[in-house]
């Protein structure tokens, strides 16, 4: 058996784990847990998403979303509404307040380019190949 650190997928994971622990102090500041952020970033690519589209684009269950969701617009940054033609669909859109925290966030990519030691084009190469490996795995 080879080594953990020769085992792509330990070294994905702690990779994983290093970042989130370097984004904390960050999200802390601004009252954010990492789902919470990635939940906004969703929104910030496209507005609008029913409860079910924002699980789809994060990998996750609707049921991991959904309490997610509800602490943010608990806290006022999203709002969420039943479906015109479907009600049994929750559309979720930021507020104001979200999108001006979101942009705030915006701090998070700047700390993993000054922390990892690469330009932006070498950082975007690496997610390529990363995004590339996962394509492959999940048959994309």
């Amino acid at each position: 058996m080879r080594p953990l650190d020769q085992q792509i997928c330990f070294t994905l994971y702690a990779t994983s784990m290093a970042i989130t622990r370097a984004y904390k102090p960050l999200l802390d500041e601004l009252g954010l847990t990492y789902p919470q952020y990635l939940v906004l970033s969703v929104l910030g690519e496209n507005d609008g998403l029913t409860i079910g589209g924002v699980a789809a684009r994060l990998d996750l269950e609707s049921s991991t979303v959904t309490p997610l969701v509800k602490r943010l617009e608990a806290a006022g940054l999203v709002e969420r509404r039943r479906g015109l033609e479907d009600e049994r669909k929750v559309e979720v859109t930021m507020t104001e307040a979200g999108a001006a925290l979101l942009e705030r966030s915006a701090c998070l990519g700047d700390l993993l380019l000054d922390r990892s030691g690469m330009d932006g084009e070498a950082l975007q190469a690496l997610n390529q190949r990363i995004l590339a490996l996962r394509g492959s795995i999940v048959g994309k």
